[in-house]
């Protein structure tokens, strides 16, 4: 979490505050349902409005992501997809 003093206005009621604080994360991951104790929260103190913190989501997009990490491979065409090569015939 960036600072625990960080506050904003709530965008939802409009008159309470966003503070930084810690809620659980629930989201599904194709059929799976997944869940993260204390995940950077804004919530308002007014009506408890929630909104995940951008930067916090986008890291677990990353660490979720099957693809992160992995090197890109050129692909090779199958060897029996390569054209032969006639040689040059001798006359």
């Amino acid at each position: 979490m960036n600072d625990s003093n960080a506050t904003q206005p709530c965008i939802h009621c409009q008159g309470g505050i966003m503070h930084l604080r810690s809620a659980t994360l629930m989201t599904w991951l194709g059929n799976d349902l997944i869940t993260v104790p204390n995940f950077p929260a804004w919530i308002c103190d007014l009506c408890g409005h929630r909104t995940f913190d951008t930067q916090a989501l986008t890291q677990l997009s990353l660490l979720l992501n099957s693809e992160a990490g992995t090197p890109i491979q050129q692909r090779l065409p199958k060897t029996d997809q390569i054209p032969p090569i006639n040689p040059p015939s001798l006359v």
